[in-house]
């Protein structure tokens, strides 16, 4: 060849990928008496919720303590009552039916002053003219603490606890960060270190602030409404809505990872969230912990050894086999970054030997490619596309059968970077992944970008990193939540 010449690009490398389409129906859910509908707020109007029957984990009377001032406690309680009877929607806002035994999710709360825990004014003053910041924060978590333990020690205690804390106070210990000569960079959240203390005395817990209670938020209230008692509905042990579709048999896992509250040598654990078959019912499990190295590996997205991940998958089926009695036919692992060699070893090894049907699945939130209707609304959620060999799906978007945008930004699809497993179709693995995003009971949404799976173990893992290693955490979702 000439000098200053070029070889020629052979032709296939110049083809334009292969662009197609698809729609997948947007997942039904399951209400009382089996009734199916698309959105939770109108299956739990028009149905009530799925476990409102006798006998179905429905809880009829719900006992609910406060921990607060006098003046808080007495807003919460306040709002809580007037929200409890209903709440009158607006455009493109369902009202909340109500929170009675007549009407939406058919159950009361007992409310009594027995059950409510008094913030008094000289312990407010110890808290607030604490200093440091780090000393405040400490003092506002071992005052909480003392607080539910009061509530735990009750012969009949509540069920729920309700903290409704002033928003100054809050404010002043909400957050905290602070360096430490031997671990260097530490963050502190009031809100996921109660989440810990709380499951020392197995209570659910809700933070009220006090905008809330006031009418002051500038948020809807009837989603206001809709969102914290679909909440307490499952931390009290009910469920608000089923799944409707997943593979029967299947264990889905997601997986991921936290820092530990005090951590050196970049030390990291893993948090496991796992959905119990095709109910939807699910377990928190902590992991080992692990060191990784960022600059040495190449990559910030930490990766399992092969032993780790074959511990995993031993611990996940010894919890399965206790609480439903039998192994389950399938195993789906959601996680956020692709699978190496090694970890990818560990799984296969792992299920193999018990000649499990499984499917390692790698998810991403990817704003590389999207879709741009011709016409001025944003792409369907459930959109299924491929460009070649790439699979993506929109989980946010336009909701074909409520008429509604779903999302506050401009929706991206999330794509499917990795699957390793044989006997599950794309299609199938994508629908579950569009039915796995409707099961978040910490809301009424109708859905979420990612599915229950990898959603929830980003948020365990932050209450994790508070519940220290000597202490085995609880394993019910509702206390994370």
């Amino acid at each position: 060849m000439r000098k200053g010449k070029t070889k020629p690009i052979p032709s296939r490398f110049l083809q334009a990928p292969v662009l197609s389409a698809e729609y997948v129906p947007e997942p039904l859910l399951e209400f009382a008496d089996g009734r199916q509908h698309v959105d939770p707020k109108t299956g739990i109007s028009r149905f009530g919720p799925k476990s409102w029957r006798p006998g179905n984990r429905h809880p009829t009377n719900i006992r609910t303590g406060f921990i607060g001032t006098a003046q808080t406690i007495a807003k919460a309680g306040a709002w809580i009552e007037t929200a409890s009877s209903g709440v009158r929607g607006e455009v493109e806002r369902l009202e909340f039916p109500g929170f009675r035994k007549d009407r939406g999710f058919h159950c009361e709360l007992e409310l009594s002053s027995d059950w409510n825990a008094p913030l008094f004014s000289n312990e407010i003053a110890d808290l607030q003219s604490a200093k440091p910041a780090r000393k405040r924060f400490e003092i506002a978590l071992d005052l909480l603490d003392a607080k539910l333990e009061l509530l735990s020690r009750k012969d009949r205690p509540p069920e729920y606890v309700v903290v409704a804390l002033p928003d100054d106070l809050l404010a002043e210990c909400k957050t905290l960060e602070y360096s430490d000569a031997e671990f260097g960079r530490v963050h502190r959240n009031l809100r996921r270190a109660l989440k810990s203390v709380a499951m020392k005395y197995r209570l659910p817990t809700q933070i009220l602030l006090e905008k809330t209670s006031d009418g002051r938020s500038e948020d809807y209230p009837s989603e206001i409404a809709w969102d914290f008692f679909t909440a307490l509905y499952f931390k009290a042990g009910g469920l608000p809505w089923g799944p409707v579709g997943l593979t029967p048999g299947s264990c889905y896992l997601g997986i991921g990872f936290f820092r530990p509250l005090r951590s050196e040598d970049g030390r990291l654990q893993t948090s496991l969230v796992q959905a119990f078959d095709e109910h939807g019912d699910g377990l928190v499990l902590r992991g080992q912990d692990f060191v990784w190295d960022a600059k040495k590996e190449g990559t910030r997205a930490p990766h399992l050894t092969e032993e780790q991940s074959a511990w995993i998958v031993d611990r996940t089926l010894t919890r399965y086999r206790e609480e439903m009695g039998q192994l389950p036919q399938r195993v789906v692992v959601h996680k956020s970054s692709r699978f190496w060699p090694a970890e990818l070893a560990g799984f296969k090894s792992a299920l193999q030997a018990r000649s499990m049907q499984y499917d390692l699945v790698a998810l991403a939130s990817d704003s590389t490619f999207r879709l741009f209707p011709v016409n001025r609304y944003p792409p369907l959620r459930g959109t299924r596309f491929t460009i070649g060999d790439l699979d993506y799906i929109y989980t946010t978007g336009f909701l074909a059968d409520t008429q509604h945008f779903h999302a506050n930004h401009v929706p991206s699809p999330i794509r499917l970077a990795d699957h390793i497993g044989r006997d599950t179709s794309r299609e199938t693995l994508l629908r579950e992944i569009l039915i796995l995003s409707k099961m978040n009971w910490n809301s009424s949404l109708l859905g979420g970008l990612m599915p229950i799976t990898l959603n929830f173990a980003s948020r365990v893992g932050e209450i994790l990193r508070e519940i220290p290693p000597d202490r085995e955490p609880l394993t019910n979702f509702k206390f994370y939540i």
